[in-house]
């Protein structure tokens, strides 16, 4: 039996073939002896190439299994898998009197490849051929009420013993009273699809907000959240072990975001990897291995282009809230960025 929710256009296409039923001409005849081969490239990229063919078929429609489909005039396509699996894989076979199905499944096996990283494995500033930064306050429109100017000093932002320190620090500079860093790689680096693994140490201290986050590059043209928001990994120093996930994007953000939290133990002091896995198909976050979130996406939001990655270290503001008192100074520390594709 057809499962009528595979594709969006079959129930249209069983209403259009039965509209017709009655005015057809009578040599007409529905798709039939529907045959589909599938060649899987030996390089483990998840390229599979499919190659379908049927009596009588004017067009062709793939579900490659993992929520993307795609049109075929002539039944030739291509398709690149993110990940290992097995993958029912259905085929219709169309014309104007009807249709016919037929699924295969594909075992494919994916080796991911680092493509771009950051090991932090020297000493001094962040490399400047893959980062660079925010300055100020954010009074140009990216700030959240927070109190901190970001600086791009070493005293903010430093590489040594293998890691990346963005400090945040009680001080009075630029008329704020806190500095901290704010590093990004627009400019130097974007990606459209493939996963991010970052790990790190969270810093300790009321008021202390990190992110590990991500904005469409395309942000200068269309402004925010038109450009959307991708934030791997937030956590408030007031909300200590509480991590947050979250997606921004028109109809969906501030307080109005979609996303979910979950409590872990000791994000503040240990090192924990914070990974977002991102396809056509959705977007999923995860916590040392463990899925957390999955968000489905598709054509008609902003996370179908290209995005550049940020780190920073805000304090206080709309969602950062009261800083301690006693608060002197702390550091996110970061071990690596890694992106895979």
């Amino acid at each position: 039996m057809t499962n009528l929710k595979l594709f969006p256009l079959l129930a249209a296409l069983i209403m259009i073939a039965c509209s017709k039923a009655e005015s057809a001409d009578p040599l007409e005849i529905a798709p039939s002896n529907l045959n589909i081969q599938t060649t899987i490239a030996i390089d483990s990229s998840g390229n599979v190439t499919f190659v379908a063919s049927a009596n009588n078929a004017s067009s062709y429609e793939f579900d490659f299994g993992d929520g993307v489909s795609r049109a075929s005039a002539d039944g030739k396509t291509s398709y690149k898998y993110n990940k290992t699996g097995i993958y029912n894989v259905t085929v219709l076979a169309i014309n104007e009197a009807g249709f016919t199905s037929k699924t295969v499944k594909v075992d494919v096996f994916v080796t991911s490849a680092v493509f771009w990283s950051d090991e932090f494995n020297y000493t001094g500033s962040p490399d400047g051929n893959k980062w660079t930064y925010d300055i100020g306050t954010g009074s140009n429109g990216w700030g959240n009420a927070e109190q901190q100017y970001y600086t791009d000093r070493t005293d903010n932002a430093f590489v040594s013993n293998g890691t990346l320190k963005i400090t945040a620090k009680a001080e009075n500079f630029g008329g704020k009273s806190y500095t901290s860093a704010r590093m990004l790689t627009k400019g130097k680096f974007v990606m459209q699809y493939g996963k991010v693994e970052v790990r790190a140490k969270l810093p300790v201290g009321g008021g202390t907000w990190p992110a590990i986050w991500m904005l469409g590059n395309n942000i200068d043209q269309v402004g925010w959240p038109a450009c959307g928001e991708i934030d791997i990994m937030e956590h408030l120093g007031n909300q200590v072990n509480k991590i947050y996930h979250t997606l921004h994007y028109p109809g969906h953000s501030g307080g109005n975001a979609t996303g979910m939290n979950h409590m872990i133990s000791n994000a503040t002091s240990e090192f924990h990897v914070y990974t977002m896995e991102w396809t056509a198909a959705s977007i999923q976050f995860s916590v040392d291995g463990g899925l957390k979130y999955t968000f489905p996406n598709n054509s008609s939001i902003p996370y179908n282009h290209n995005f550049f990655l940020i780190l920073n270290v805000a304090m206080g503001g709309n969602f950062g809230g009261t800083i301690a008192p006693g608060f002197s100074s702390s550091a996110m520390e970061i071990d690596y960025v890694r992106v895979y594709k």
